[in-house]
This record gives C-alpha cells, structure tokens and sequence, in this order.
C-alpha cells in the first residue's frame, strides 16, 4: 500500500514537472556565453558588426555595452544631472553610473545606497532641492540627494508595505500634472492566486505626498511590476504577469492601462473578463460569475509566461517617425513553460490615434539551443535614438542607439 501511494505521487510529480518545468533551464542555469563579451568583440569596427551575432536588431540600430558585472540590475533612472542609476535588489543596493566623458559607457559604478531590503522603484521629484524615492520590500522611503556627491541621505520612510513573501518587487511612479504629487506603488501577490488577506496586495497605489495618505488606486492586479506614462495621452500603462499552473498557453499575461478606482480581475479572471474556471474549482468563488464583466479587461494580451516587466514609450526627436510613441516592452521570458518563450524585447505599434495596431520583435536572441545568454529587465527610452536595457542574467546594461547612416 505504502508504495502504492509513492509510486501515485512520484507520478505526479513527474507530471507536474514535465507539464510546467521541462523548459526552466533558460532561467535558472548559467549563460551559454558572455553576452558581453561577444557585443564588445563585435563592436571593434563601428557601427558594430552585425555578422554572426546572436542577437537581431532591426535595420540601422546597433548595440553597446553601457555597464558589466553588476550582479542582478534591474530598475533604471536618471538623476537630476543626468547620470544613470540602477537598483540591484539582490545585493541591497543603488548603484551610479557616471559617463562623464560621454563615449557611451559608464566610468566607474558608485554606490548611491547599500544595506537596503531588496530596493527595486526608484523615482526623482526637484523642486528647489531634489528628493529621492526609493522602494524596498517593505517600506518606500524619501530621502535627500547629492547630485555631485551621488549619494543619498537623510532616510525618511513614507509608508510601510508587506514583507512576508511572495512577490517582492516595489515599483514607483509619479502622475503627470495636474497630480504630480501623487506617488504611484505597485505591490504584487503574495501568492500565486488566492484571496488576499492584507489590501495592500496585488494593487497599485496611490501615496499622496502632501496628505501622506495611502490609498488604492487600482486592485485585481497579480503582479504589475513596471509602469510608464503615454507621453502625450499621459495614460499609465503597466504590465501584468498572469498566474501560473495552467499550462502553456494560459492565462494570457497582460499590458494594461490602469485608471483610477478600477479593478482588473484577479485572482477571479484574466485577460479580457474571462473567468479562472481553476480558482473557482478549488476554492469558493465568492463573486457572482457576471464579477468579471465589472472589471477592466486587459488592453493587450501577451504570450502566455512571457513574464513583461519594463516598458517605455519610443519619443520623437532622433528615432525613425514609424516609431513615434510606439511601446517597447522587455519580456523576461519564462520559467515554468514546457517550450521556453520570451527572452526578448517586443515592439507594440499604435495608430496616430494611439490605438493598439500590431506587435512584433523589436530586439531577440537571448535565448539560444543551450540557454539564455541573458534576460531583458528595463527599458530606458531616451531622445537621440537611444535606448537602455538592463539585464538581470547577464548583469548588464545594454546601449541600443539608431544609425541613420549605417550600411545596410
């Protein structure tokens, strides 16, 4: 009897292991190559020489390598004199990237802060002094900050968040006049679906600096990582990883446009207002089925276990005009898919209307026969044609500039 029942859950283990993790390599073992290293090789003539290298770009835009060996970068921001700064929540830190002969590449990296409980949203808000946001786990604080001296001081927590599990990464954002004083923070599950006990879970929200009130903004959000603003609309856009276990293709992860006082569906449905028949079955389904016509249906679905994470809006000056306020969207790539996906950059196209047109792949590679060389995080968009990448696998942060003049 006893190995009866062995034998039943080695099978199912074995079940469950092939269904959702035959494809986990890609994430979780070392790069194949050093994804840097090749760029640097490519990049002795320029513009870089495109001839056998993994990655595809598209036509007149080339790549550098901004920054190495930064353990895991994640999130990137510019400092009111323009030097770029990334948080390295597995090591606690901020980092500075000074490149102050400007050639393209960070000097030096200088810690902004260290010591911190896995610090991922950072944002900047000037006035006659400037003031630096930063998100830990469990806390967003504000402190003062040294632009010449790259240091931040004087810690003053605004807001104490959950840190008992789960999802960990804290998000900022500020909203565009005539709110700007409203601080935007995204917090994820702490499950993979469930009903949440603590309210501060799988919402945006919304922290009002002169009031020092926090209230949401929006819920039924899992895990919405990044947000961004649409540079003429000022709309929020945030994306959205859907939950797992229900095999490869579903549910669809998500771009939403996140308004104020809307719900968008989780744990009880996904994608656009369908109902998680799964949840319902194991658990009760304490909404009544028509729930999910109330809620906020995603703006765009994405490839099921693509897992999004940065965004940014492609500006005007610098960049071809069929680009203009397209949306460029890191997908991480997944982990608990049976054929890996993801592991790229992908480029949304919008009408002059910004109407959602179509999709395609703005920059792929990453993942190779034997691996991943690396996992796209955050998406810097910049004028001038250029753009930043960070990446989390391979610590590196990636330059991707336009060439109008470049041989094609």
């Amino acid at each position: 009897m006893v190995a009866c029942i062995f034998l039943l859950f080695a099978g199912w283990g074995a079940y469950v292991g092939i269904r959702n993790f035959r494809g986990i390599a890609p994430a979780i073992l070392n790069p194949p190559e050093d994804i840097a290293g090749l760029i640097e090789e490519k990049s002795g003539k320029d513009p870089l020489n495109m001839t056998g290298f993994p990655l595809r770009l598209p036509e007149r835009f080339s790549m550098s390598v901004f920054a190495r060996d930064l353990d895991a970068p994640r999130v990137l921001v510019r400092d009111p004199n323009g030097v770029m700064l990334a948080s390295v929540p597995s090591k606690g830190r901020i980092v500075a990237l000074p490149d102050r002969d400007s050639d393209g590449a960070a000097d030096e990296v200088e810690p902004v802060l260290d010591g911190l409980e896995r610090p991922h949203g950072m944002a900047f808000r000037c006035g006659e002094s400037c003031s630096f946001f930063v998100a830990e786990e469990g806390s967003v604080s504000e402190y003062d900050y040294d632009a010449n001296m790259l240091k931040a001081v004087n810690r003053r927590k605004l807001v104490d968040l959950p840190d008992d599990g789960g999802h960990f990464t804290r998000t900022l954002l500020f909203l565009p006049y005539p709110n700007e004083d409203i601080l935007l923070i995204s917090v994820g599950s702490s499950c993979n679906v469930c009903a949440e006990k603590d309210e501060r879970r799988a919402k945006i929200l919304a922290y009002d600096l002169n009031s020092g009130s926090l209230a949401p903004y929006a819920s039924g959000l899992r895990n919405s990582v990044f947000m961004t603003i649409h540079p003429v609309t000022g709309s929020v856009f945030a994306t959205e990883m859907g939950r797992d276990w229900l095999g490869d293709d579903l549910p669809p992860d998500e771009i939403n446009i996140i308004r104020d006082g809307q719900n968008y569906g989780w744990p009880f449905c996904f994608g656009k207002r369908i109902i998680d028949e799964d949840f319902r079955g194991t658990v009760r389904f304490a909404p009544p089925d028509s729930a999910c016509d109330r809620t906020e249906p995603s703006a765009i679905d994405l490839p099921a276990h693509s897992a999004p994470l940065g965004l940014s809006f492609i500006p005007e000056e610098g960049w071809p005009e069929e680009y203009w306020h397209d949306l460029l969207v890191a997908y991480h790539g997944s982990w608990n898919r049976s054929a890996p996906t993801g592991y790229k950059i992908a480029r949304f196209k919008f009408d002059g209307a910004g109407n959602f047109e179509s999709q395609e792949d703005f920059i792929s590679g990453w993942l190779v026969p034997g691996g991943a060389l690396g996992r796209p995080v955050d998406i810097m968009t910049e004028p001038g044609g250029v753009m930043y990448v960070s990446d989390d696998k391979a610590g590196v942060i990636y330059r991707i500039f336009y060439r109008p003049d470049m041989d094609i």
